[in-house]
């Protein structure tokens, strides 16, 4: 088969439905949610009716069902306007739906999915503890089966998607006993929002996605029955592994969205603002900045875009999600530092929307696994010896 770079009819119409929406109704209030530090419910029901949420879900249980480099580009093109509403819409999908599409039984599906997919509700996925982060096999929440309940103690931290008034349901993962071997048994467990024993807590003072919603989780005595079970005992880790790969497209996708966006602001800037009485972007420096950067957002795309594409048949990606989360992720970076660069002082301002960029950028480097612990993926994939820690 030979290659094509082009985008299908139906990814083109979707790109630019999806532009349209982040351009006139994200832009205009994007700083203000920010300043506020003010989830939108607005936005968020606005993603669900375009159909954003469920991409990848069959449409029997309301998903769209137009795959991931579909649903890659929506994140692309909201992250290229603001990363807090791509942060929603990422999350949502790959970190809240996606397990419980992939792993969840049927009654399951049939109960969540429909209110997931049409952006009705929001599902959150809790894997990170105060003292478990990079390291999330080190999970201290633990969950007994005593009769016919999961008994749930614990807490999770930084979960996206949490604690909103539209948050219905968390895919818990915990301690659920020891192996034959000795080694932790971890399973994911779901647990509605609601159930006695357990509470949640909005984090407010975040430096990035401020209009985002992410929350601290505590889990008391909380008991839920033992059918929410999500897969099979003892699967947790296996299944937060494989929800990771899909969230690090995502990710990725807003990397190279946020380093669009910062792009493309620096290139107008330095096309309108003079200085020596020429604008700034004829003098060969900043021109040459300009070439870089939109050279390595070319590159970042075409990685992006095929770890999709292997997803999408069905075959091994995770060296490539890796390899795409931490590139365009770091590539965001390089990016916004140089767009406000351009920008001198103007590009300190809030008013001026590359500062958002430059803030937002750093979660990247952090969220879904850092660039060392992507690093330590892609080393075991091509072969590097031991476990490269």
């Amino acid at each position: 088969m030979p290659l094509d770079f082009d985008l299908n009819d139906e990814q083109q119409m979707l790109r630019k439905m999806v532009r349209n929406f982040s351009e006139k109704e994200i832009a205009p209030i994007a700083q203000e949610l920010d300043d506020k530090e003010e989830f939108s419910y607005t936005l968020t029901k606005r993603m669900g009716d375009l159909g954003l949420f469920g991409p990848f879900v069959s449409e029997e249980y309301g998903g769209s069902n137009v795959g991931y480099v579909s649903y890659i580009i929506a994140v692309e093109e909201i992250a290229r306007i603001d990363g807090s509403q791509a942060a929603t819409l990422a999350a949502g999908n790959s970190l809240g739906i996606s397990p419980i599409y992939y792993y969840g039984n049927e009654e399951q599906k049939k109960k969540w999915l429909p209110d997931l997919c049409p952006g009705k509700a929001l599902s959150s996925f809790g894997l990170t503890e105060p003292n478990a982060g990079s390291d999330a096999g080190a999970s201290k929440t633990n969950a007994v089966l005593e009769g016919d309940h999961w008994v749930i103690n614990g807490s999770k931290i930084f979960i996206t998607n949490s604690t909103t008034d539209i948050s219905r349901v968390c895919v818990v993962q915990a301690l659920t006993g020891k192996r034959e071997d000795g080694r932790t048994e971890l399973s994911c467990i779901l647990v509605p929002n609601g159930t006695p024993g357990f509470t949640t807590k909005t984090m407010h003072g975040k430096m990035v996605w401020r209009s985002s919603n992410t929350g601290e989780l505590y889990f008391t005595d909380c008991k839920v029955p033992k059918e929410n079970l999500l897969g099979r005992r003892g699967d947790g880790f296996h299944q937060m592994l494989a929800t990771l790969d899909g969230g690090r497209l995502s990710i990725a996708a807003m990397g190279l969205g946020g380093a669009q966006g910062a792009f493309e602001l620096a290139l107008k800037y330095s096309s309108e603002r003079e200085q020596f009485g020429r604008p700034i972007g004829s003098f060969q420096v900043n021109s040459f900045k300009l070439a870089d950067m939109a050279t390595e957002i070319e590159l970042a795309r075409l990685l992006l875009y095929k770890a999709c594409w292997l997803c999408e048949q069905h075959r091994p990606f995770s060296k490539e999600s890796a390899m795409a989360k931490m590139f365009c992720s770091e590539m965001y970076h390089r990016v916004a530092n140089q767009a406000v660069q351009l920008h001198g002082g103007y590009g300190l301002m809030k008013e001026y929307a590359v500062e958002r960029h430059y803030r937002n950028q750093k979660l990247l480097d952090i969220g879904e696994g850092t660039s060392e612990v992507q690093r330590i993926v892609i080393a075991r994939h091509i072969g590097v010896p031991g476990r490269a820690l």
